[in-house]
C-alpha cells in the first residue's frame, strides 16, 4: 500500500491549484496529494473504543459492528463511530453528496448505493473518475464494508456522485507515477452540483475543494438554496498551513447563506494534534471542526488502496458522521446536526473554542449521548441521570427493576433510558442523636387549667431556632425555644391546645392518658421524617367517651439537596374511654401530602406523584396503684398514590408494646418497649411509561406498564430499655437500645448502644 500526502507551505508544492477566473472558479481538492511513498504502509490496529452504556437511541441493533474492518478504519475509530453503529446508525436511507472528480466503482465499494441522481455537472462524460481523488473522498465518507479492510464512516448511505472537474483538466497524466494530474473545478459546476444534490434530497454534501479568492454570487446563492432546504455542507479547510481556512471555506461565516449549516473541516493526526499542512480555524473558529486527515486508507480510480492525507480526507469523516446522525435521529434539522457535532466536539488545544482547533475534534460518542435537558417523552417531566425518586424509611429496601422509558434530550432525540438505578433508598432515620443533642425539655404549669410545654435548644450547628416571648430576666434556657405547645382547659369537659414545631398527637396523648415515658427512639407510628410547623387540637368529653380533633401541618425531609421540603396536612379524630385502670383510644387519621407518598418522593422522570392516606389507630394503657404500666399501640394505613406517571395503593403497618414499673429501687422508673415502625406491607406504583417514540408524528406511539413495588424485605425492629431516676431539678436516665434492619433495610447491620441523658425541668 502506498501513501499520498498533501503538504502545507514550506513542503512540497501542492499539485491541486486554486485559482479564480472571471466568473469561473478553478478549484483544487483541499487535500489531494502529490507525494508518493513506495514503502508499503499497512495500517496498524487502533486502540479499541469503549462501548458507551449510559443511554441508547431507539432501536438498538443486534449485529456486531466492532469488526476487524472497523478497527482498520482509523478515521471511524478516531471519532468513536462505534457509538453510532451499536445504536443502529449506519447511514442507511440517507443521501450523501460528493462534489469532486467523480467516482469509480470497479472495486464494488458503492455497488447498489449510487443514486440515480448522480451526474456530471461539468459536462456529459458520466460520473466516472479519471483522477482518483473523488473516489477516495467518497470512500472515506461512505465506502462499503469489505472484510478486514478499511470502510467508510456511513457505509450504508446512498452516494450522490457529482462529477465537477472541468473536462480535460485531470486524468491521463503520467506525472506522479500515473496517480493523477491537475484538476480544476468551476464555481458554476459546484453550484450545479449543490442544486442537484438538493433536488436529490441529500442531507449532506461534501466539498473537498477550495479557493483563496472570494466566492462568486452564483455559488453563494446555490449554498443559500441548499442550506434553506436543510442540507449540511462540509468544506475542507485547505492544506496551506495558514492561520485561516480558504476563502471558500469561510462561507461558513456568512450566516445569511450558511445558516449555521456549513462546517469547515480541519485535519488532525492520529495523536489528535493539528496537522502541519492543515489551515487553522482562525476567524472561522465557531464553525471549524477537526477530524483525522492523515494516512486515511482509501482506493483510487483504479481500485488500488493508498494512505491519503489532507483536509480533503478530514471533511468526508465529518460528512459521514452527519449521515449517521441524520439516520439515527430523523427529527434533526441540518442546523441542529451541525450544532450538535460542533457542540459535542472533543476538547483540543486550549479550553473552549480557539483559533487553531476551533470547536475541537469530532466525537460521535458524545454526539450520540443525550445533550441538554432530558425529559420523559409525551409528558415533559424532567429526567435526572442521578435521582428521580427517593424512598421513605417506610419503603426501606424495596427494589425497582426494568423501569425503562423513552426520554427526549434537548434536541428532541429519543433514547431508551433505564431509570431503575435512579430510585434511591432513604438513609435510615437518625433516632438517637436528635434526642440527645442540643435540647433540654421542660414544662411550666401556671395553674390547674393551663399548661405550657417548651423545648429549648442549646447552640448546635445547623439547628433552627424560634424565640418565645419570655421575660428578659428569664433563664437563658428559656430564650432559645425550638418547639412548644400551650393547652387550656375551657370547662371541666373541654380543652384546647396549640403548638408550634410540635405534633397534635402529643397534645391528644396527654388528654387521653396515652403519654408514656420519654424514650429516645422515635415514635414507631410515624415512619416518616416529618417536621411539624403548627398544630391545633380540641378535646371534649361526652359522658364516658372523649372526642379529640387535631389538625397539623408541616414538612417532610427534603428529598434532594437544595430542594424545598415537601409539605403535608393531617387531620385526626380520636375517641377515648377509660375502663377502670385502662385508658383506650381508637382513631382515624387522614394525611394529605403535597408532593410525596408516605414521605417518599417520586418526582423527576416519574412526574411527581402525591399520596392521600387513611390510618386506623388504636392504643391502650393500663396502670395500677403499684406503679406498674402496660401499653400497646397499633396503626394500619391505606395510601392511594395519584398523579405522575401512574397511581397505586399501599398498605402499611406499625405497632409497639411496652411495660414499666415506677419505684423499683426508690425514686426511679424502668421501662421496656418493643416496636416496629411504620412499614409498607404491600402494594406499589403502577406506572405507565412511554415505550416507543414516533419521529414522524412527534408523539409516543407505544406505552408500557411497569410495577414499582414499594414493600421492603427488611423489617425494622426496635428494643429500648430505659431507667430513670429523679436527681436535682430533673431526671437522669440511662438507655440501652437495639435496632435491627434500620430503616427497613435488610443489608444494614444491627445498631446497638447505650446513652445517658439528663432532662431538666423548669
Amino acid at each position: 500500500m502506498r501513501a499520498r500526502e498533501a503538504r502545507g507551505a514550506g513542503g512540497i508544492a501542492t499539485v491541486w491549484s486554486l485559482v479564480f477566473g472571471a466568473g469561473t472558479m478553478v478549484a483544487a481538492c483541499g487535500g489531494g496529494g502529490n507525494g508518493i511513498q513506495s514503502i508499503p504502509a499497512p495500517i496498524a490496529s487502533p486502540t479499541p473504543t469503549p462501548t458507551p452504556t449510559q443511554t441508547t437511541p431507539t432501536p438498538a441493533p443486534t449485529q456486531n459492528y466492532d469488526t476487524a474492518g472497523y478497527r482498520a478504519t482509523a478515521g471511524a475509530v478516531a471519532m468513536n463511530a462505534l457509538a453510532a453503529y451499536q445504536r443502529g446508525a449506519t447511514g442507511a436511507g440517507v443521501a450523501l453528496g460528493v462534489i469532486d472528480s467523480g467516482v469509480d466503482d470497479r472495486t464494488g465499494a458503492f455497488t447498489g448505493r449510487i443514486s440515480s441522481a448522480s451526474a456530471d455537472v461539468a459536462g456529459a462524460r458520466g460520473t466516472g473518475d479519471l483522477d482518483g481523488h473523488g473516489t477516495a473522498v467518497a470512500f472515506t465518507a461512505l465506502g462499503g464494508r469489505n472484510g478486514n479492510r478499511a470502510q467508510g464512516v456511513a457505509f450504508d448511505a446512498t452516494l450522490v456522485a457529482l462529477r465537477a472537474d472541468e473536462p480535460g483538466s485531470c486524468g491521463g497524466s503520467t506525472e506522479n507515477g500515473g496517480l493523477g494530474g491537475t484538476c480544476s473545478f468551476s464555481s458554476d459546476a459546484i453550484a450545479r452540483g449543490l442544486d442537484t444534490a438538493r433536488n436529490a434530497g441529500a442531507r449532506v454534501v461534501n466539498i473537498s475543494l477550495g479557493s483563496n479568492d472570494t466566492p462568486p454570487s452564483a455559488l453563494l446563492a446555490a449554498i443559500g438554496r441548499a442550506t434553506a432546504a436543510g442540507m449540511v455542507i462540509v468544506i475542507a479547510a485547505g492544506n496551506d498551513g495558514e492561520s485561516n481556512p480558504t476563502l471558500m471555506a469561510q462561507i461558513a461565516n456568512n450566516n445569511a447563506v450558511a445558516r449555521g449549516q456549513v462546517i469547515i473541516a480541519g485535519s488532525v493526526n492520529a495523536g489528535g494534534s493539528i496537522s502541519t499542512f492543515s489551515n487553522r480555524a482562525g476567524q472561522s473558529a465557531a464553525h471549524y471542526l477537526t477530524a483525522l486527515g492523515e494516512r486515511v486508507e482509501a482506493p483510487d480510480a483504479k481500485g488500488e488502496r493508498f494512505l491519503w492525507s489532507g483536509t480533503s480526507f478530514a471533511a468526508p469523516q465529518i460528512s459521514g458522521a452527519v449521515a449517521l446522525l441524520a439516520q439515527a435521529f430523523p427529527n434533526l434539522t441540518g442546523a441542529q446536526i451541525a450544532d450538535l457535532l460542533l457542540r459535542t466536539a472533543r476538547e483540543a488545544g486550549t479550553s473552549g473554542t480557539d483559533d487553531v482547533y476551533g470547536r475541537g475534534t469530532l466525537d460521535l460518542t458524545a454526539a450520540f449521548r443525550p445533550v441538554g435537558s432530558t425529559s420523559v417523552a409525551g409528558t415533559g417531566a424532567a429526567v435526572s441521570m442521578g435521582v428521580n425518586a427517593r424512598l421513605s424509611p417506610a419503603m426501606g429496601d424495596s427494589r425497582s427493576e426494568g423501569l425503562t422509558l423513552v426520554a427526549l434530550d434537548g434536541y428532541a432525540r429519543a433514547y431508551h433510558i433505564d431509570i431503575s438505578a435512579t430510585v434511591a433508598q432513604a438513609a435510615p432515620r437518625p433516632m438517637l442523636a436528635p434526642s440527645l443533642l442540643g435540647r433540654i425539655e421542660g414544662t411550666v404549669v401556671s395553674d390547674g387549667t393551663r399548661s405550657i410545654a417548651l423545648t429549648r435548644a442549646i447552640t448546635s450547628p445547623g439547628e433552627a431556632r424560634l424565640r418565645a416571648i419570655v421575660p428578659t430576666d428569664a433563664p437563658s434556657a428559656m430564650q432559645r425555644i425550638v418547639a412548644g405547645s400551650v393547652t387550656q382547659t375551657l370547662t371541666p369537659d373541654t380543652a384546647i391546645g396549640f403548638g408550634f414545631a410540635s405534633t397534635g398527637d402529643a397534645m391528644v396523648s396527654g388528654w387521653t392518658g396515652q403519654s408514656g415515658p420519654a424514650y429516645l427512639m422515635t415514635d414507631p407510628g410515624a415512619g416518616m421524617d416529618r417536621a411539624p410547623r403548627a398544630a391545633a387540637a380540641l378535646h371534649h368529653v361526652m359522658g364516658r367517651v372523649g372526642v379529640s380533633v387535631a389538625a397539623e401541618n408541616g414538612r417532610f425531609a427534603a428529598p434532594m439537596p437544595g430542594m424545598a421540603a415537601p409539605g403535608y396536612d393531617q387531620m385526626t379524630m380520636t375517641f377515648d374511654r377509660r375502663l377502670g385502670p385502662i385508658a383506650a383510644t381508637l382513631g382515624v387519621t387522614r394525611l394529605d401530602e403535597q408532593s410525596t407518598v408516605l414521605g417518599g418522593w417520586f418526582g423527576g422522570a416519574l412526574g411527581q406523584a402525591r399520596g392521600r392516606s387513611w390510618f386506623a389507630d388504636g392504643a391502650a394503657r393500663w396502670q395500677d396503684d403499684g406503679g406498674w404500666t402496660l401499653g400497646a399501640r397499633w396503626r394500619s394505613g391505606w395510601t392511594r398514590a395519584i398523579g405522575g406517571l401512574g397511581g397505586g395503593m399501599l398498605a402499611s403497618r406499625a405497632w409497639s408494646v411496652e411495660a414499666g414499673k415506677a419505684g423499683l429501687f426508690g425514686h426511679d422508673r424502668i421501662d421496656l418497649r418493643l416496636s416496629r415502625p411504620l412499614r409498607v406491607s404491600g402494594g406499589g406504583l403502577d406506572l405507565r411509561l412511554p415505550g416507543h417514540w414516533d419521529y414522524a408524528s412527534g408523539q409516543v406511539d407505544g406505552w408500557t406498564s411497569n410495577r414499582l413495588s414499594l414493600a421492603p424485605t427488611g423489617q425494622e425492629t426496635l428494643v429500648e430499655l430505659r431507667h430513670g431516676i429523679r436527681l436535682g431539678g430533673g431526671e437522669w436516665s440511662t438507655h440501652l437500645f437495639w435496632r435491627r434492619d434500620p430503616g427497613n433495610i435488610t443489608m444494614l447491620p444491627p445498631e446497638r448502644g447505650m446513652a445517658v441523658k439528663y432532662g431538666l425541668t423548669f
